[in-house]
């Protein structure tokens, strides 16, 4: 399966992902990066790995499908078959969700359905809630709602700071990301299922 991996800032998500390609833990080939700030650290990791990055700005298009069209001319060209976000900050539209249906995975950093959106770390600290985790989950037209494929709990140490918190998150993301992508497409492949 050829995966684009869809980012807006530093990559790390990325980074494990390409990493377990390499090891051949994820039997995948990222056919390109697609980023959506000039300055995303993300262009760098993909220049390093020698994996083609398209930055995409939003605010040079007319509207939300343009944008989302000069996204998906890139994923033709490269012939993606799924769409991995890592860390990336848009909202997915109707014009990607209808070319790759079933075929767009997020990770969040918190146990969905609680504590959605940009900030699921912040807002989880902030609660007091002694436990929260990461989700993976296929991407529907709302945000973080879509279905959920596996999550993993964190514990929030008495005391912690939001630092320290931010880092474990982090590392089970690493973690899990990578198995579930491999989960998913072997579930893929075994029902036959193609674009």
């Amino acid at each position: 399966m050829r995966i684009a991996v869809f980012a807006s800032g530093n990559g790390s998500n990325f980074q494990a992902i390409h990493e377990a390609v390499q090891s051949g833990q994820l039997q995948a080939t990222i056919a390109c990066v697609i980023y959506d700030r000039a300055d995303a650290y993300v262009r760098q990791r993909a220049e390093q790995a020698q994996i083609p990055a398209h930055y995409v700005n939003l605010k040079v298009h007319p509207d939300k499908v343009a944008y989302e069209m000069t996204i998906l001319s890139h994923l033709q060209a490269a012939q993606v078959d799924l769409i991995i976000l890592a860390g990336y900050m848009k909202i997915i539209g109707l014009t990607l969700l209808n070319a790759y249906p079933q075929r767009i995975l997020n990770i969040h950093p918190s146990l969905l359905p609680a504590f959605p959106g940009k900030s699921g770390i912040l807002d989880a600290y902030t609660a007091g809630v002694s436990t929260t985790g990461v989700t993976v989950h296929l991407v529907d037209a709302g945000v973080d709602t879509g279905p959920i494929l596996q999550q993993a709990s964190v514990s929030i140490r008495e005391g912690e700071s939001l630092d320290s918190l931010t880092e474990r998150i982090h590392q089970v993301e690493h973690r899990l990301y990578p198995e579930v992508i491999q989960t998913y497409i072997q579930q893929l492949i075994q029902e036959g299922d193609s674009l």
